[in-house]
């Protein structure tokens, strides 16, 4: 299988100016570009050729001679995730499946977005946090690197990239108000419900 650039569902300059259209050329156009570009060579002509994406994050993920295909896979996925998990215009309300079943593992909408902030903020160096379904509740994790919560079996529905390239033009050093502004104005939550079933 080869694997190429996914296009947004939404034009480069459609986020700011909360994520801009630099941020967006350099992290969809370069960054992402560049994962997908490495994990085409890495297994171009061996068994993985044959796998899909997370086929390889799984199985590249237990052996450690394969580092370098796993971090690419995975920040493949990640950033595929990533993209569809943002809209023009986003936050805001819930809809009212995804906020049921959030009051109901979090006990409030407040305390779900407080656990998950928290869990960006306090990712030391690059990493993701995440909203995933462990055993049938909702959990927030923070992952380091490339890696996500798939390789825990669990089911990322939620994901935000914590890397400097996501928000360093725009937001410099200011991690926790690049998060605040992304779950109150970019998230689409019809996307992350839609990931419940």
């Amino acid at each position: 299988m080869i694997f190429s650039l996914p296009k947004l569902d939404y034009q480069k300059s459609a986020l700011a100016p909360i994520m801009s259209e630099e941020t967006l050329d350099l992290h969809h156009g370069k960054h992402h570009q560049t994962y997908i570009t490495n994990l085409n060579n890495f297994i171009k002509d061996t068994e993985m050729a044959k796998m899909s994406l997370e086929e390889i994050i799984t199985y590249s993920s237990k052996d450690k001679s394969k580092i370098g295909i796993f971090n690419n896979a995975s920040q493949h996925w990640n950033h595929i995730m990533f993209w569809k998990c943002m809209k023009p215009n986003g936050g805001g309300q819930m809809p009212k499946k995804l906020k049921d079943k959030i009051v109901a593992d979090f006990g409030s909408e407040e305390n779900f977005k407080k656990e998950f902030i928290k869990a960006g903020v306090t990712q030391f160096g690059s990493g993701w946090c995440w909203l995933s379904i462990n055993n049938g509740k909702l959990f927030v994790s923070k992952t380091p690197n490339a890696e996500n919560t798939l390789i825990q079996n669990m089911k990322p529905i939620l994901g935000c990239d914590v890397w400097e390239h996501s928000y360093y033009v725009d937001y410099k050093n200011r991690r926790p108000e690049y998060l605040e502004n992304f779950y109150e104005k970019l998230i689409n939550w019809e996307f992350v419900e839609s990931n419940l079933d």
